[in-house]
Order: structure tokens, then sequence, then C-alpha cells
């Protein structure tokens, strides 16, 4: 296969809403196969809880957008997380890492739950995924929260607040608090015991992931709100310097800086004010999940997470729900919609991830919902038979 020389800032770039007269690319970032290509190898992760459930309904969507396109789609599936850990003892088996790298686009389910909580840190599910990120080198995290007009009024926000927020969280996913070392445990002077860890970017990390996020603004509102904790942090304070010094690099592009207590705060008081934001790991983490919430249920929504090379990785962003795990109880739609994101930003196939997008759109105007997203004068639905009505308003498209 022919590999695109396309850098992540122009595929990120076409997410969201674009700006008068901006035209969509159809390269992508993680794109290993030319456009002439039609044949993609997927990477499947269902890991656990809720996660086999809802990829098995993503993969059947997914195969079938891409079939209305020409579109073969190979699929993998691997072990990861807590199923990893009961079948070979470690959350990221050095084979699912090598499949994942030598595929052309991941998709990703949910790892974890409570049978896992006590182990120790490097055989934790979360160890897993921490650890493809950074196996993969994907240092941008998309994760759209936009509320959809069929779902208004199931935001916990009053509907004036909510309607119209589109909203794009731009988190860097490979440094941070996270990564940062020193980590660990140790004692003070006082002999107790501590926990520590370590708040580090690089001048790189910061630009590289600053870039990305000032196309995708180029790309939708014109507008960059970079989050950070400058009056205290020292970490913070490089972030802001050099997120001031790129800004000078995309002049139609208006940034302002926001404390990160602020920007929560501004989240629920006001999140039309918002277009894109840019923000470290662990904000981000914060954040993105709060801004899911405005848009009725983090079942709802997808992310993308890719480099500068090889593949991305797709998923939903919520948790592995081993509460309702095996009842047909999960939302799919979260992991459908990250499949859209595979195709578009992973494959470079924007016609079959248009195709899923307006096959959901069908699905909530013909009623159906999950319990997350459940209101009276809808139809209740489970995982399978959301997938079976997304199957439906896609094969019966042109």
């Amino acid at each position: 296969m022919t590999q695109l020389q396309a850098t992540p800032l122009r595929t990120l770039a076409l997410s969201g809403r674009r700006g008068a007269g901006a035209a969509a690319r159809p390269t992508a970032a993680s794109v290993r196969c030319s456009a002439a290509a039609r044949s993609y190898s997927i990477t499947l992760l269902p890991g656990d809880g809720i996660g086999p459930e809802v990829v098995a309904v993503a993969k059947d969507v997914l195969s079938a957008a891409g079939s209305k396109e020409g579109v073969e789609l190979r699929y993998k599936e691997m072990l990861m997380g807590g199923a990893a850990l009961d079948a070979a003892g470690v959350p990221l088996p050095d084979e699912t890492l090598a499949a994942a790298r030598a595929s052309d686009a991941i998709l990703l389910g949910a790892i974890g739950g409570y049978k896992w909580d006590n182990n120790e840190k490097h055989l934790k599910p979360e160890t897993g995924l921490l650890n493809i990120r950074a196996g993969l080198g994907v240092f941008a995290n998309l994760r759209p929260a936009t509320v959809l007009p069929q779902l208004v009024d199931a935001s916990t926000l009053k509907r004036e607040v909510a309607e119209g927020v589109d909203i794009m969280v731009v988190r860097e996913l490979t440094g941070g608090i996270y990564f940062g070392k020193p980590r660990g445990f140790g004692t003070n002077d006082k002999g107790e015991e501590t926990g520590f860890n370590t708040e580090i970017y690089s001048v790189a990390e910061i630009d590289r992931i600053a870039r990305v996020a000032f196309e995708v603004a180029r790309k939708r509102g014109g507008k960059l709100c970079s989050v950070d904790k400058a009056n205290v942090l020292e970490a913070s304070m490089l972030w802001r310097k050099r997120v001031t010094a790129i800004a000078s690099e995309f002049p139609d592009v208006e940034l302002s800086h926001m404390y990160v207590d602020n920007a929560a705060m501004q989240l629920v008081r006001n999140p039309k004010q918002f277009d894109t934001i840019v923000t470290n790991n662990i904000f981000g983490d914060i954040l993105s999940d709060e801004a899911s919430m405005i848009t009725g249920s983090i079942g709802m929504l997808p992310s993308a997470s890719v480099g500068e090379s090889g593949p991305g990785l797709f998923e939903p962003i919520h948790g592995s729900a081993p509460d309702i795990a095996g009842q047909d109880k999960a939302n799919p739609l979260a992991t459908i919609l990250s499949a859209a994101m595979l195709l578009k930003y992973g494959l470079g196939v924007e016609s079959a991830a248009k195709r899923i997008e307006v096959a959901v759109t069908e699905t909530l105007d013909n009623g159906f919902r999950t319990g997350d997203i459940y209101s009276p004068g809808t139809t209740l639905v489970g995982c399978k038979r959301m997938g079976e009505e997304v199957l439906k308003a896609l094969e019966s498209q042109k």
C-alpha cells in the first residue's frame, strides 16, 4: 500500500463546523492507504464490560457503510485490558500492540472493571490503554461534544443553555502527569507514606498539540481557548507561553486563555462561548467528560486519537459500565460514531463516514432510544436493536 504523507493537522481540521469558504480535505492523519486502495485492515479491541457488545454492533455498521462505498474492511480481533489480563497476564500483550501497529486503524470498545480494581498498577486494565496510546504515538485526542436537536431535552442543563452547543476538546494524550517521571510512593520526613506524580511538558509536546488545535479551530468557528493553570503550575506557565507563541502562525484564529477551574464552571454556565478547547492530558480528561454530559449522555460521544504517522485509535469516551454489561442495555451510538470517525480520519473515506452519521441521525429522528437517553414518547430499545435500526437506516440509503 502507498502511504500518504498527510499531516494530522489537516485531518483533524475536518471535524466540526467549518468557517466560511473552508473546504473539506479528503486526507487523514494515520491514513496508510491511498484513496485508490479500497481494502483496509482494522484491529478490533472489544475490551471489557460493555465493550464487546458495542464493538460488535459498530463492526456491522462499519462494514455496511464501507460496502456501500466499495470499501473492503478486514478485521482482526485482539485482547486488551481486563480480558487480556485474564487470558495472558498483562493488560496489553505484545501481539496486540504489534497487530494494532500493523493495521490501518484501531477500534476500541472499553476497558476496566471492578474485578481488577485492586490489581497493582502495572496489572490494571487502564495501564494497557495508556501503553497502547504511547505505543502508537497518538498524541492528539479529539473529543466532540455536540448537542443534537433530538436530544437537547436529555441534557441536564436548561434547553436555552444546551441548545446549539458544539464544542471540540483537543486533549494532549501522551504527556503530562499520566506519564511524567518521577512518580511512585515514598516516605516523608515524618515517616508518613506519600504518593507523587510529575506534571511535565516539553516545548515540542506543547507545540505539536497547539498546532493541531489551531488547525481544528481554523476549520470550525475560528476560536481557540487554551485551558491551563498558569497562575500556579510551572508546566502550565510554559504551556501558555508556547501556545501564545504558536498563535502567531494562525492570525485568523482568535486565541483566549482560561484557568481550568473557571473553564469547568463556564462549561455549565455558558457552554456556547466555546468552539475549540485545547488543554493538557489530565485537564482534557476531566473537561471532556464534563462537556459530554451537556449533550445528555456520555454514551453518545466518540473520540479519535491520532499521531504524526501510523494508525489512529478510535473509541467511545464512555467507560466499560460493568454494572450493565451483558444485559443488552448499552448505548452503541458512541462506538458507531467512533467508527464513522475511523472512516473519516483513519481511512479518509469521508463518504462512508457521512452515511453512518446520517443513519444515526435518522434513527434518533425515528424515536429510538437506549435507556441513558430515553424520554417519554420515545421507543426504548437495547444495544442490539439500536444497532439494527441504524443498519436499517443505512441500508435504505441510495
